[in-house]
């Protein structure tokens, strides 16, 4: 998504332009947390539906293999369990952070967004494509 301007009277100066710069900058970098974001949520899914299946499989076995990168690793299900633990911790941590990140970016978006608007009225378009 870029800024775009329509005819006007308004002169774009060289602030302008980088607040305009700036703002696209910050949209891109927002969609990309919020992609990123998508796929932790998504990991922590997955680390979820693993703890409930450790669980159903607790009495079944003594070895079960764990996934560590792209090697697997057998564990007894105690260390799977803790291993599965510390895993989602890491995981909701990240998720707060990337959501803080993205909050942070939209509050520097409205301020863009604010400023732009009060010089240049309705002949720029800073609408988001995604405003969640």
């Amino acid at each position: 998504m870029a800024a775009t301007m329509k005819d006007s009277d308004a002169q774009v100066t060289y602030e302008d332009q980088q607040k305009i710069n700036r703002f696209a900058r910050t949209n891109a970098r927002l969609m990309d947390f919020k992609e990123e974001l998508a796929a932790k949520e998504k990991e922590l899914e997955n680390l979820k539906d693993a703890e409930e299946e450790l669980m159903l499989a607790e009495g079944d076995a003594e070895v079960i293999p764990y996934q560590i990168g792209e090697v697997l690793v057998e564990m007894n299900v105690e260390d799977a369990q803790s291993a599965l633990e510390k895993a989602k911790e890491l995981c909701l941590e990240e998720i707060a952070a990337l959501k803080q990140k993205a909050e942070n970016h939209k509050e520097t978006l409205n301020d863009l967004k604010t400023a732009l608007y009060a010089k240049f009225g309705t002949n720029i378009n800073l609408d988001l494509d995604d405003e969640s």
